[in-house]
């Protein structure tokens, strides 16, 4: 008998530790699939014995309104009422079950019911939301979800009778209906909360590293998770983390100390640990670690949760910031948070949202400043995959407000920091698009502090010059500099061209600059071409790389260029949508994405190897032209069908200039070099034979183009020459046939409704793109593309089934993407070298208004030195901490950008430098003869003049951009005034 017990004890080990290990009920669900759509507004359609079978059926995120995405204005795109059901049922779940559904989002505000009852009303048309739907659910019965969306542009909020501030036609493209994905999470109930405080009132998981040690590869790894107990009963639990790296392999596991629980609480939980061999998150570097939380009670694991996360060390000081203890440049775009596509909008696949934004980082982007409103989470986590750093607004507009709409902001904030905090690549948090009050600024770094102290994230927002609070800042179009708290443009180029325009040389011959006003002022800046818009944001970038780190005390972290993609949103130029991107609305780079590849390619200075030839060699016999280079070598030649055309003109850093090209139909070819004549880079353009065929190259789903309804394959279609070069001044039309379980949506070129959604439809430059998606059936789909007096194209697919059951499927959109880790770890050595070192002032005195001199050198350009208008008075002199060789004087004005002065600059006494400042976007920089002294004098030696075309354009909401400190005194002939003054020396 003995020997039998025995024997039963050890057969029954394996189940005794299989018990042992996991009885977690957690399961998360992908609930896009299933639902249908009606579009107007249906008495009675929240029942649940409504009649839904003739409805549109559908697969979320889906935007009612799709079709228009591009084809229409902003302003124009559809609004009213659509109704939004699905059928389900929940199997494998019992009576202490918790059930929740969890919306990444909807626009603008939707009403909720389950199984005929209302659960409840979402409305900012920005934030994630859920809701509890445990007591409501038919367990192992068909349930039905109803939801009627609302997307007015003049929504008011239900219980304030308030308009959301964000709600704006300018920048805010509606896209309405249920346009982000959905989600329905099962638990016991005893388990870890999801982040969804407005709805839920429940703060999630919290992840986060300190103590780093970067050089060592090591930090302290800290995981905190909100508990509700549920049940009738206390617990005691241990809270069990256990982290993972990329390839899946255990790091670490950790845990800590048993807790009791009480019946109806809920507590934080949470254990840290010291981890050795961290690879650390980084630009272009998106390592993703997998934290599995765990709750154990009696060693049973009850709730199990695993997020996606990484670690990397911030710090926001001495003007700069610093990532991994290496200062890093910001260098990216202003994007709208909708990152839309023709005939789509925002509601793309995962995959997509990756190509996207990796493309970012392929221009050396490393920074996207979403505007306005917090974008999808679906970007957000494409973000953390493809290393980009993210600047996340919450809701606003274009000034600061009170009241209702300010706790509104607030509301969205605490929500936008709750839902995001675990996303390594949000570094910095944006409270407006325009300045705030020092009140308010407190009142959201208060939230940050409350909500996500550890996380290593500045939060700020636009301007913020003069407010301590604030722990970063910066303007649009104009430099800050800044010795304190980290200053970069949050928009430094507005400037829009059409894809189709090279050159007023190429097809279709568009003149720079022609094209209607804007609102009766000249609009030459928002139709320019190619060669013109490149060019453009190499001389704006140029002036930021100027006063980058290095180049003194004073410095500026950078900026972004407003926007990425040409954008369904507010526009300046000709066509009814935005093209100031550096790529079109396909994701088509235009030769801005190749010169900011150049310029950026850096942390902080640029790369010596980078070279970009501006246009295309397809020209007609006899063209002249100037050729332009974009590189970061000391010198570039050109040289044309083996022939040295010598050497160009360079200006603004990286542009060098070949005038008067006459072209050869052959090979050009651009060679830099170093200073002393090293070969740095090369690249070349080839002439194109005559069109005689079409390409089809398709982009799809890394993971297999998904059966699910909602993935889609980008298709690229080229009219190529006799060995396949693509013909760049090809116009040629394309006639699309698709056969198959595909629908499609198609892509967009100038003309007719912008040819959205045609199946015949325009290459432009010799290129343009398409996507189609996919239905709900596998199979195979065939494209063909045919055009007159060229080769057609063919292109075979194949859709991969997707498991979905009872209106749930466990496969999730972005499962199975991997990380962009191309850039590899943080490098250990410096990211600049000093070209400069500031010479501390001491002391000023002036001609007038002595007592304020100090204000032209106390790091605040809000504030500044001026004169009383006379020539006589029009001088300043500082005194140096020591005495030192001055070789240079960094001077802001006021009216950097308009006005002209005659200077005179002398060090104890000898005149170092005479003659005109230049009108900049902020900083003057007199080179002086290197001279040894202990006082620095400026002077103004003539009057101001305006320059010629000093024409101040203005922002949306009307305010004229800045030109400094407004000061009568400088309208006189003998005026001057001084924002900031600095004078250096070499190092």
């Amino acid at each position: 008998m003995k020997h039998i017990y025995l024997f039963l004890m050890v057969a029954l080990l394996p189940f005794v530790a299989l018990a042992q290990q996991s009885v977690s009920q957690r399961k998360t669900y992908n609930f896009n699939p299933g639902w249908k759509l009606f579009v107007g507004d249906l008495p009675g359609a929240e029942n649940t014995d409504f009649d839904d079978k003739a409805w549109k059926p559908i697969t979320l995120p889906y935007a009612w309104n799709e079709d228009e995405a591009f084809k229409k204005s902003i302003e124009d795109l559809s609004t009213g009422i659509a109704w939004y059901r699905k059928h389900f049922t929940i199997s494998e779940t019992n009576q202490s079950s918790k059930i929740f559904l969890e919306f990444e989002g909807i626009r603008q505000a939707g009403e909720f019911y389950l199984n005929g009852k209302f659960i409840g009303r979402h409305e900012n048309g920005v934030m994630a939301f859920g809701f509890d739907i445990s007591s409501l659910i038919n367990q192992n019965r068909e349930n039905v979800i109803a939801v009627r969306i609302d997307n007015a542009w003049n929504y008011k909020e239900k219980a304030t009778n308030s308009g959301y501030q964000w709600n704006d036609k300018n920048f805010n493209a509606n896209y309405g209906g249920i346009s982000k994905n959905v989600r329905l999470h099962v638990t016991g109930n005893v388990y870890q909360t999801l982040p969804l405080y407005s709805t839920l009132k429940t703060t999630g998981n919290y992840c986060y590293a300190k103590d780093f040690n970067i050089k060592g590869k090591s930090a302290l790894v800290v995981s905190e998770s909100q508990v509700k107990n549920e049940s009738a009963a206390d617990q005691k639990l241990v809270y069990e983390v256990e982290l993972k790296d990329l390839d899946g392999k255990i790091v670490k596991t950790f845990k800590s100390a048993e807790t009791n629980i009480k019946a109806g609480d809920t507590l934080t939980l949470k254990a840290q640990a010291l981890v050795t061999d961290l690879n650390f998150w980084s630009w272009g570097y998106g390592y993703l670690y997998t934290v599995t939380s765990r709750l154990k009670s009696e060693g049973r694991i009850i709730d199990e949760l695993s997020t996606k996360t990484g670690f990397r060390k911030t710090a926001f000081k001495n003007g700069m910031v610093y990532l991994n203890d290496r200062v890093l440049m910001m260098k990216g775009y202003a994007q709208r948070s909708s990152n839309e596509w023709p005939a789509i909008g925002l509601s793309v696949p995962p995959w997509l949202s990756d190509y996207s934004n990796q493309l970012m980082v392929e221009s050396n982007a490393n920074l996207v400043r979403w505007m306005h409103i917090t974008p999808w989470k679906q970007d957000i986590e494409s973000c953390d995959r493809v290393g980009l750093i993210q600047a996340m607004p919450a809701g606003d507009s274009e000034k600061d407000v009170t009241g209702t709409r300010w706790d509104q902001r607030k509301a969205v904030m605490t929500d936008a920091i709750i839902y995001n905090r675990n996303n390594p690549s949000i570094v910095f948090y944006e409270c407006g698009n325009e300045s705030i009050s020092t009140a308010h600024m407190q009142e959201m770094k208060d939230i940050r502090n409350l909500y996500d102290p550890n996380g290593g994230r500045a939060i700020g927002s636009r301007e913020m010059l003069d407010i301590p609070e604030a722990e970063y800042g910066g303007e649009m179009l104009y430099i800050n500099k800044s010795a304190t708290k980290p200053v970069w443009s949050m928009e430094y180029s507005r400037d829009e061209a059409l894809r189709k325009y090279w050159d007023e040389f190429s097809p279709p011959f568009h003149v720079n600059g022609a094209g209607p006003k804007y609102k009766d002022a000249d609009a030459s800046d928002y139709n320019r071409n190619q060669d013109s818009f490149a060019i453009e944001d190499v001389i704006r970038w140029n002036e930021y790389y100027e006063e980058r780190p290095g180049t003194g005390t004073r410095v500026s972290s950078g900026g972004v260029n407003i926007i990425f993609s040409d954008s369904n949103t507010h526009h300046r130029g000709e066509e009814n949508y935005r093209r100031s991107g550096e790529v079109d609305a396909m994701r088509i780079p235009k030769d801005a994405f190749f010169a900011h590849k150049v310029m950026w390619d850096g942390w902080v200075d640029a790369k010596k190897t980078g070279i970009h030839l501006i246009g295309h060699w397809n020209y007609k016999a006899g063209v002249k032209k100037n050729v332009y280079v974009v590189a970061s070598g000391d010198k570039v030649e050109l040289i044309l069908n083996n022939k040295s055309l010598g050497f160009g003109e360079k200006s603004n850093g990286f542009l060098f200039t070949f005038k008067n090209i006459t072209y050869q139909s052959g090979t050009i070819k651009a060679i830099s070099y170093s200073s002393s004549g090293k070969k740095l880079a090369e690249t070349q353009l080839k002439t194109a034979g005559k069109p005689v065929g079409l390409k089809l190259t398709a982009m799809k789903n890394p993971s297999g183009f998904k059966a699910d309804g909602a993935d889609v394959v980008l298709v690229q279609v080229e009219v190529t020459d006799q060995d396949g070069n693509r013909c760049p001044t090809a116009s040629n039309m394309v006639n699309f046939s698709l056969d198959g379980p595909a629908e499609w949506r198609g892509g967009i070129a100038q003309g007719p409704d912008n040819y959205v959604l045609a199946k015949n439809l325009p290459v432009e430059n010799g290129v343009n793109r398409v996507l189609i998606r996919s239905t709900t059936a596998a199979g195979k789909i065939n494209l063909t593309a045919k055009a007159e007096d060229l080769q057609s194209a063919s292109l075979s697919f194949e859709t991969l089934p997707v498991n979905t059951a009872q209106g749930l499927s466990n496969q999730l959109p972005s499962d199975g993407l991997k990380p962009n880790l191309s850039k590899g770890a943080t490098p250990l050595d410096p990211s600049y070298t000093v070209s400069r070192k500031s010479i501390k002032i001491v002391a000023a005195e002036a001609g007038a208004n002595s007592e304020k001199a100090n204000l032209s050198f106390d790091d605040n350009e809000l504030s500044d030195w001026v004169n009383d208008g006379k020539i006589t008075s029009a001088w300043i002199k500082y005194t140096l901490a020591k005495e030192s060789t001055v070789s240079a004087v960094s001077l802001k004005l006021n009216g950097f950008r308009t006005k002209i002065y005659p200077l005179r600059i002398l060090v104890d006494g000898k005149v170092v430098f005479e003659g005109n400042s230049k009108p900049s976007l902020g900083y003057f920089t007199a080179n002086c003869k290197a001279t040894k002294g202990k006082t620095v004098t400026i002077q103004l030696v003539g009057s101001g003049k305006e320059k010629e075309n000093s024409y101040i354009g203005v922002e949306v909401n009307g305010k004229k951009l800045d030109d400094g400190v407004d000061r009568a005194e400088t309208k006189l002939k003998g005026g001057i005034s001084i924002i900031e003054a600095e004078i250096y020396e070499q190092p």
